[in-house]
């Protein structure tokens, strides 16, 4: 299901990303999930997909994730 909020987010997401590492996440979810509209995966391989725009912008140090440095 699509993300209205940030709020809507699963916990974990919530929890460990930063407010703009959210936005990242739940825009590419709500992206990737209407792509993929009819395939039985559609779920799985949007939270994938969200997770790979996160890791673009931001790396995990330690138990933070932190902005990518140019």
């Amino acid at each position: 299901m699509p993300y209205r909020l940030n709020t809507d987010l699963p916990q974990p997401v919530r929890k460990h990303l930063p407010d703009h590492a959210q936005d990242i996440y739940r825009e590419a979810f709500n992206h990737a999930f209407a792509a993929y509209a009819g395939e039985a995966d559609r779920e799985q391989r949007s939270h994938m997909i969200a997770w790979s725009a996160v890791k673009r912008s931001y790396v995990k140090t330690g138990e933070m994730w932190v902005p990518r440095v140019a």
